[in-house]
């Protein structure tokens, strides 16, 4: 039981050398740590501090999470007499109950007729696993710059979670998923869904796609095209964590322009020589500078294209790019000098590389809508938080009108960008390959440019809600500061957000009826 104290108790020890205040009903004596105070000492010891109950002050200038420092625990020395704790921290794991910080379908109350039992304990499962294994690491990671720390890629195998990103599929059979919460069969796109809004609560832009973007799109190629026995080779490696896939289609020459490819990859026939010599550049290719394999698109000198499995080896040179977000992304420049690739490595048939490309990016960008909406959720919540505990002119921030727009406007995204996507996921779980390609493309490409623009508007309004704060990499903003930062990456990769919405407009005048008129 903790020693308990009166307020006038408190009240006494309001001085430099003597210093305690009362946060939330614990009391905190501060008389040695005042003077190392980040914020100065003057904080402390104003009037409405000192001796006093700082709980409001407190968390108009600090993330609850501060309290959870070790650090700081160890400054409490008893409780307030007749207080009780009201602000409690989210257990691992556990639902927000924020308005709108959940989809409808985790939200208390409401109905949804997509998902079953089997999701909510799919979900319920693998959030506990990313606040508990992946959010320190990437954390930690986003700030120094590290690849991901491999005990996470461990822990991600024992339960197959690589193998479950690449979604619904064969490669599932004979697997033990989340520790048998969900069945291979009744695996789903849902289930990815969640994966995918999921991992983004690590609030780590950079780290996110270093753990395990390049897989995440280059591994599809290499399983859809690639000879069984040379599949499940590297199906076998990357699921076990041991071995990481980078996507190597891009280049400073091209693009949206996949046809503008540069890179070349030259037929040899010689004795025991049959396969190809690649030679050429890629850049902003994710992963790359600690990928083991890279699924690269290159011309032939027929003038077609090719998608070819490369092993890292001699005559490959990766160099890390710096770009606005963490390089724990390990996003790189590559060099491929007279490269040889084995002729069994060519994925899919030469001179019809095209279709390898094309034939990956629905389920890309639409894996990279669930993670666009669910990071917008997030942002949506942090601003609800704050405008409740911020205070101008001695009320609530959400007193002011304007703010409220802002949030109406923000919350108006998040819910139509969630509806659409969970339509489309709803649609895929009953469709073919080839049903996705032939009524999906456009609507996928039309969602991921209105979830990628709204965000950027989510974006610049939660900075402007938060103030200096959300240009500020610590504190209370930090997380607003990164999104701010880092979001447009969500509206490049996969296809920047003009081509997209021109390819869903030239989808939908492909299929306009000639026997229509006004």
């Amino acid at each position: 039981m903790s020693k308990q104290f009166t307020v006038e108790e408190v009240a006494a020890h309001n001085k430099q050398g003597d210093l305690w205040i009362v946060v939330d009903s614990k009391v905190y004596d501060l008389s040695k740590f005042a003077a190392m105070h980040p914020g100065g000492l003057a904080v402390l010891l104003d009037e409405e501090v000192a001796g006093k109950d700082a709980t409001e002050a407190f968390f108009s200038l600090h993330r609850q999470e501060v309290l959870q420092k070790p650090q700081y625990k160890r400054l409490v020395i008893g409780t307030l007499a007749g207080a009780k704790q009201t602000i409690f921290a989210r257990e691992p794991g556990a639902l927000s109950n924020v308005p709108y910080a959940e989809p409808t379908w985790l939200s208390a109350g409401y109905h949804n007729p997509y998902y079953k039992d089997h999701h909510r304990k799919f979900q319920a499962a693998f959030r506990k696993f990313v606040e508990e294994v992946i959010v320190p690491d990437a954390q930690a990671r986003e700030e120094d710059g590290k690849k991901p720390s491999q005990y996470v890629f461990d822990e991600m195998a024992k339960l197959n979670i690589i193998a479950m990103r690449m979604g619904p599929g064969p490669h599932l059979k004979g697997l033990e998923l989340m520790g048998g919460i969900v069945k291979p069969e009744e695996f789903d796109y849902f289930h990815e869904l969640i994966m995918g809004q999921e991992t983004v609560r690590v609030l780590a832009r950079g780290y996110i796609d270093g753990l395990g973007g390049g897989t995440y799109i280059g591994l599809p190629p290499i399983m859809n095209f690639g000879q069984p026995a040379l599949r499940q080779k590297i199906a076998k490696e990357v699921f076990a964590g041991k071995k990481f896939c980078s996507l190597a289609i891009t280049e400073a020459f091209a693009g949206s322009d996949v046809a503008g490819l540069r890179c070349i990859a030259k037929r040899v026939e010689n004795g025991s020589q049959n396969g190809w010599i690649l030679t050429g550049t890629k850049k902003w290719i994710t992963n790359a500078t600690f990928a083991d394999y890279f699924t690269v698109g290159a011309r032939t000198e027929q003038g077609g294209l090719v998608v070819l499995l490369v092993e890292r080896q001699e005559g490959i040179d990766t160099k890390p790019i710096k770009t606005s977000y963490s390089p724990a992304a390990g996003t790189g420049y590559i060099t491929f000098d007279n490269v040889f690739v084995p002729y069994e490595n060519t994925l899919g048939k030469e001179n019809k590389g095209l279709q390898v490309i094309l034939s990956n990016f629905n389920h890309e960008r639409w894996g990279m809508v669930t993670a666009s909406v669910g990071s917008q959720r997030l942002i949506v919540e942090e601003c609800l938080k704050w405008v409740n505990q911020r205070k101008v002119f001695g009320k609530p921030l959400h007193n002011q009108a304007v703010i409220r727009a802002k949030l109406a406007a923000m919350i108006s995204r998040v819910e139509s960008a969630q509806a659409w996507l969970e339509n489309l996921t709803y649609q895929m779980n009953n469709m073919n390959y080839a049903e996705q390609a032939e009524y999906l493309a456009g609507s996928i490409a039309l969602l991921k440019q209105y979830a990628t623009s709204t965000a950027q508007l989510t974006a610049a309004d939660a900075v402007q809600i938060f103030g200096g704060r959300g240009i500020t990499k610590s504190g209370m903003g930090r997380f607003i500061e990164h999104y701010h930062r880092t979001v447009p990456f969500d509206a490049v990769l996969g296809g920047a957000e003009d081509v997209l919405g021109d390819l869903g407009v030239r989808q939908a005048i492909r299929k306009m009826p000639k026997n229509v008129r006004l």
